[in-house]
This record gives structure tokens, C-alpha cells and sequence, in this order.
């Protein structure tokens, strides 16, 4: 049953999913939404720049039916004429044309955006394949597109006969109006059908939009075996990552317990931490952490250090603070110099006294270790706030 609902499409697209279908030239597109932009552009474009084109055209009408005898009988000038009204045809119409044309442009960012992939431009000849464009004719997609031109059929041809019915009056009214108002009347009326049927295809593309965003993003949907392969993919293989961190762990460790043979010396919980130290004078304005640990890592740095004849010195505050307070390669936090320095001091007499002999150090107590670096104070103290 797990098998089963891993290869179910049930999850989203992921962002490369995405991006791979948009190289390919798959974006949302919603035809009816596009359609009746450009429409409603058209409408409002004849509304606002109808009787400019008019005045322009009838001008033109007018001036066309009047020529003198030179253009009627000479080809040359009949040409040149006729060229020069179809130029102005051309600029009566262009502010429309240039209004529908930026409509159009505009009309893709609305869902999907601008799209140019020349993957898209490839023949595919899969799409010839007879089996898989039935399959097409017979998905639940094509029922749904079928469906949807039937609605929109009902709905434009209920708005348009709706409109038309109510203006059958004033449309019979027009022949007893004078020729220049009837026109003007007419017109009118015809355009404001359009923006009519323009409106009921508004409600058509506001309902197709949604829903062809939702059918782009069922039809990505992607098996949680593919989200699984994509990942490894794109960030690598879980174990093998897992691996590389265990073996940089690893190759790391050692460089650090290669460095505890060179320690000054060692400072222990005495079993919970460990922290080596190194000062090298004129080298290092002050001491630095070569190693450190809890738990097994500590067991081993003390053992390095037993093993190479570093001092061990059983300081349990110093150790946790160095600990907590100082990372691998770092100086020494400024507030513990005091305590470090008589640490270091009891390690150079130590091993003088093991060259020259002498009177043996005593191993030093109650180092000077500010209470707030200490985790354990913390931890008390938080502990005495939860109580």
C-alpha cells in the first residue's frame, strides 16, 4: 500500500518541475480570457475612437467620389490616387489596430505571462501519433472543454437574444429618423450590444481563468518518488551526503588529535571534558585551543596526552568554560587569561622540575573562573528559575 501511494500523483509541482515545463513552452493559458480582452479592447477602442474613425472615413468617402477628368482617363494618376486613400484608410484605422494589438500583447500576463521557448518551436512528432489524440478527444479534460462550449454557446446566445429582443422598437423606430441621426443611433446601439455580449463572455473567462491554473497544477503534480529522485538529483544522495559529513567528522577529528601531542597541557572535567592548550610565546598573543571534547572524544584526548607526556591538571570550571566559551583553533576568551596563565605557569614548573629536579609545584586551586562562564552555574541557575 505504501508502493502504491508513493507512485499516486498527490503532490505538488516542485519549482524545477516548474521550470522545466515553462522551458518547454507549457504555461497556463485561458483562450476565453484572452478572447474577450481583446473584444472588450475592441469595444471600448470603437467607443472612445469611433466617430474620429467615422469623421476620418467619411471625409475620405467623400472626397473619393469627387475626382476631375486628368485621374478618369490617365492610370498613372488613378493609381496614385487610389494608393493615397488606402494609405488613409490605413491611418484611420491604425489607432484601433494599435489599441488591439497592445491589448493582445497584454493579455498573456494575466495568466501564464510572456512565454518565448524554443523548445516549443521543435517538431514533436508524438503529437502525430493517432492513439494519443484520441485519447485526447476522450480525457475527462476534453469533456470539460465540451462542456464549456455548450455554457458558452447557452450564455452568449441568451445575452444576445435578450439584447436584441429588447431593442427590436427602437431598432423599427430608425427608419422614421433622418439619415445622419439614424446612423449615429445605430451605431450606438450596436456597440453597446457588443460590450453586452463582451460582458457575458467576462463572466465565462472569470470562471475558465481559475480554472485552467487548476488544471495546470493537477496536471504537474508529481509522485512522492519523483519528489524523492528530483532531490537527489539536484541536492545529492541522503547516505552519500551523510557519508561525506562522517568522514569530514572523521578527517577532522584527527587533525585535532594530531595536534594534542603538541599541547602545553591538558585541562579535564576530569571525565566529561578535556581541552588542550598550546602557547607559544612571541608566536601568540595568547593561548590557543588545539583540541577538545566530551565524553569518548576527551577519553582519547587524554589518552594522546598520557601517551606523549602532556600535563593533565583536573580543573572542572576552567574546562567547562573553555569548553563552552572557546572553539577549536581560537584564542582563549579575555576573562579566563587570569586562570589560564596560572595554568600555564604550574605547567612550566612542572616541567622544569622534571629536567632539573627541585622542589616539586603544586598543582593550583580555586582558579580565578568568572561564575557566568561557567555552563554549570547556568545551568543552576535556570533550573532555581523553572522551581
Amino acid at each position: 500500500m505504501a508502493e502504491e501511494s508513493d507512485l499516486e500523483r498527490t503532490e505538488p509541482a516542485s519549482s524545477r518541475r516548474l521550470e522545466q515545463a515553462r522551458e518547454e513552452g507549457d504555461v497556463p493559458r485561458s483562450r476565453e480570457l484572452a478572447t474577450c480582452t481583446v473584444l472588450l479592447g475592441a469595444g471600448l477602442g470603437l467607443m472612445f475612437l469611433g466617430e474620429g474613425m467615422a469623421r476620418r472615413l467619411g471625409h475620405l468617402l467623400q472626397s473619393g467620389m469627387s475626382f476631375d477628368r486628368d485621374q478618369a482617363f490617365d492610370f498613372n494618376l488613378l493609381v496614385a490616387r487610389l494608393a493615397s486613400d488606402l494609405w488613409e484608410v490605413l491611418l484611420a484605422f491604425a489607432p484601433l489596430a494599435g489599441l488591439m494589438m497592445l491589448v493582445a500583447l497584454a493579455s498573456p500576463l494575466l495568466v501564464g505571462g510572456w512565454l518565448l521557448s524554443p523548445k516549443a518551436l521543435q517538431p514533436n512528432f508524438s503529437r502525430l501519433n493517432p492513439m494519443s489524440g484520441l485519447g485526447n478527444m476522450f480525457s475527462s479534460h476534453a469533456l470539460i472543454e465540451l462542456l464549456k462550449a455548450i455554457g458558452k454557446t447557452i450564455i452568449v446566445g441568451a445575452v444576445a437574444w435578450m439584447v436584441a429582443s429588447r431593442q427590436i422598437d427602437t431598432m423599427l423606430a430608425l427608419v422614421a429618423e433622418p439619415l445622419r441621426d439614424g446612423t449615429s443611433h445605430m451605431v450606438k446601439m450596436l456597440l453597446t450590444s457588443f460590450l453586452t455580449i463582451c460582458g457575458a463572455l467576462a463572466i465565462i473567462a472569470l470562471l475558465d481563468a481559475p480554472y485552467q491554473m487548476w488544471h495546470y497544477a493537477n496536471k504537474l503534480k508529481m509522485t512522492k518518488e519523483e519528489l524523492r529522485q528530483e532531490a537527489k538529483e539536484t541536492e545529492g544522495d541522503p547516505q552519500i551526503k551523510a557519508r561525506i559529513r562522517q568522514m569530514q567528522r572523521e578527517m577532522a577529528r584527527r587533525r585535532m588529535m594530531a595536534e594534542v601531542p603538541k599541547a602545553d597541557v591538558v585541562v579535564t572535567n576530569p571525565t566529561h571534558f578535556a581541552v588542550a592548550l598550546k602557547y607559544a610565546e612571541g608566536k601568540m598573543s595568547a593561548p590557543t585551543v588545539v583540541a577538545k571534547g566530551a565524553d569518548e572524544v576527551a577519553a582519547k584526548i587524554r589518552e594522546i596526552a598520557g601517551e606523549n607526556n602532556v600535563p593533565l591538571l583536573e580543573a572542572p570550571p576552567l574546562a567547562r568554560a573553555l569548553y563552552k566559551h572557546a572553539e577549536l583553533g581560537d584564542q582563549i576568551p579575555e576573562a579566563l587569561y587570569t586562570a589560564v596563565a596560572e595554568v600555564l605557569a604550574y605547567v612550566f614548573q612542572l616541567k622544569a622540575f622534571r629536567q632539573h629536579g627541585g622542589v616539586a609545584p603544586q598543582e593550583p586551586t580555586n582558579l580565578a573562573v568568572p561564575p557566568q562562564l561557567d555552563p554549570l552555574n547556568d545551568a543552576a541557575g535556570a533550573a532555581g528559575v523553572m522551581q
